[in-house]
């Protein structure tokens, strides 16, 4: 099985898509705008403090204040309260907390006026992004993330993630992290440390360490509403999270980006430096790799399975429903269990593809076809599960009822990716009512024409629906034959199926879009 991660960069960011096997299973968008991002750290203001819910809303610069509940504050709530209002106060501290004094800890079933005050400034980090017409989450138990481990500052547990199975490692790596452990920190060893040696361990450590010390002296002079410390950006995370044996080729598109990814590899995974790749073909990147065909199949309403079957995707504020229906799959088949079975485990890969591919969150049911024998039930609900395996978000899944019913829970953090694959007709824009479509390629050739002879361009490049490109280049004297036979001059033309089908570019030398 092979893992792809392919880079593209824009003006305002980038997309991040990841391919198993060719085929898209995660989108991502890196916007330079999107702030608020889960596992930033900001210095808030309290707003507003409500003991019927125990929580307070808090003041970090979004439009709607963000909600911190009780019990997100964390035990050791006042160490941190101190800690910083002390390095605000610019007193003589050591920001590694090795001379710290502890505060008590918190009462679990405590009250939020207890511990803050209206205007009080605090440390908080973000858990969830704004989704619909809500705020972030917050949360004051602080962590920071890196390969390896995650620190979590006011603490002094040690915890191994539960996927380390091997009792003798997990033995191995706590002894390990307890003796290199700086004082009032705790740390969370990840999945991804087993088999690791000290030192590989030690330096992500002082890495997480000297970032919350940078992000100490940045709280001295910090105004409230301001980021004290930045997650990294969505690639780098997704490197950090997901880089392992299995992962094959990172390709780039853009030269900065290729160079920034490639130094952060040979920090954390020297030894994988060489998987990135810097695209130079002549088509967009996401066009080459495909990735733009499948969005266009992927994000509909309707999602079409390999043998006939397909999914009906619709969403409310409170849960997705996803419908399974076997379309003409149903005479393929002897009988119709025999159908009904083979149709929902296709269904079920597609659903658990889906709900990554989508970042769908909260509540999902999925209605499978009704299937009589109990054992059917029965391995739809392990497909699924083995499906989701590879997901990073927390997720429930429960058996399938007699109904046919599967519920499933999954962590949402940020809001769900939504892509519009309907495409606005550009010729009567949305009206109903256009010229006769063959026309269009009259009209592209009078454009061409005028750019020739009026404009005087010479090398130009003609961005086109796939469609139109086959038609202008079918064949040994295709249309574009003909133009180099009256200009002396050859025609570049490039596919594009992110455009509709009577959508076309002229680029002239530099890459600029030519007006008319």
């Amino acid at each position: 099985m092979s893992n792809e991660l392919v880079i593209n960069s824009t003006q305002n960011g980038g997309r991040i898509a990841l391919l198993r096997d060719k085929s898209l299973v995660e989108l991502h968008y890196d916007n330079d705008e999107n702030k608020f991002s889960v596992g930033d750290i900001y210095l808030g203001t309290v707003r507003k403090i409500v003991p019927g819910l125990n929580a307070a809303f808090i003041d970090i610069g979004y439009e709607k204040d963000a909600f911190l509940h009780y019990l997100d504050l964390g035990p050791n709530i006042r160490s941190l309260l101190r800690f910083s209002k002390l390095v605000q106060a610019k007193k003589n501290i050591s920001y590694r907390l090795n001379d710290f004094r502890m505060e008590p800890q918190i009462d679990k079933l405590g009250k939020i006026n207890e511990v803050f005050k209206q205007n009080q400034k605090i440390l908080v980090q973000v858990v969830k992004e704004p989704i619909s017409t809500k705020g972030p989450r917050l949360s004051c138990e602080l962590s920071l993330a890196g390969r390896y481990l995650v620190l979590v500052p006011f603490s002094s547990s040690i915890n191994v993630s539960k996927k380390i199975t091997d009792q003798q490692e997990r033995k191995r790596l706590l002894r390990l992290i307890s003796s290199i452990k700086p004082e009032n920190f705790g740390v969370i060893i990840r999945t991804v440390a087993e088999n690791k040696d000290v030192a590989e361990l030690d330096r992500d450590l002082k890495d997480l360490v000297s970032k919350w010390t940078v992000g100490m002296k940045t709280l001295i002079t910090a105004k409230p509403r301001q980021k004290v410390i930045g997650e990294m950006s969505r690639a780098a995370s997704m490197l950090r999270d997901m880089l392992n044996e299995s992962f094959d080729t990172i390709t780039v598109d853009d030269n900065a980006t290729y160079e920034d990814i490639k130094s952060y590899i040979k920090t954390i995974a020297p030894d994988k430096e060489k998987i990135v790749k810097q695209y130079n073909g002549k088509t967009k990147i996401f066009e080459s790799f495909g990735i733009e065909k499948q969005l266009k199949a992927l994000f509909g309403q309707t999602v079409s399975l390999p043998s006939g079957g397909y999914l009906v995707i619709e969403h409310t504020e409170a849960l997705h429903v996803i419908d399974v229906n076997s379309g003409n799959k149903s005479n393929s088949e002897n009988d119709q269990e025999t159908t009904a079975f083979n149709v929902n485990l296709e269904a079920a890969k597609e659903v658990s593809r889906q709900l990554r591919l989508r970042d769908m969150g909260g509540i999902i049911v999925v209605d499978f076809i009704d299937m009589k024998k109990a054992e059917h039930r029965r391995k739809v609900y392990e497909h699924i599960k083995a499906e989701m395996k590879s997901d990073r978000s927390k997720y429930t899944v429960l058996p399938l009822t007699k109904f046919g019913l599967l519920q499933i829970t999954r962590q949402r953090v940020r809001p769900e990716l939504n892509i519009v694959t309907k495409e606005t007709c550009p010729t009567c824009l949305g009206s109903g009512n256009i010229s006769a479509s063959i026309t269009v390629a009259d009209q592209l050739e009078k454009e061409l024409d005028y750019i020739f002879e009026k404009q005087n361009e010479k090398n130009i490049t003609i961005l086109l629906h796939p469609y139109l490109f086959a038609f202008f280049t079918h064949g040994f004297l295709s249309q574009r034959f003909r133009w180099f036979l009256k200009y002396n001059r050859w025609v570049k033309m490039v596919k594009d199926s992110s455009l509709g089908l009577n959508e076309y570019y002229f680029l002239n030398k530099r890459k600029e879009k030519i007006e008319i």
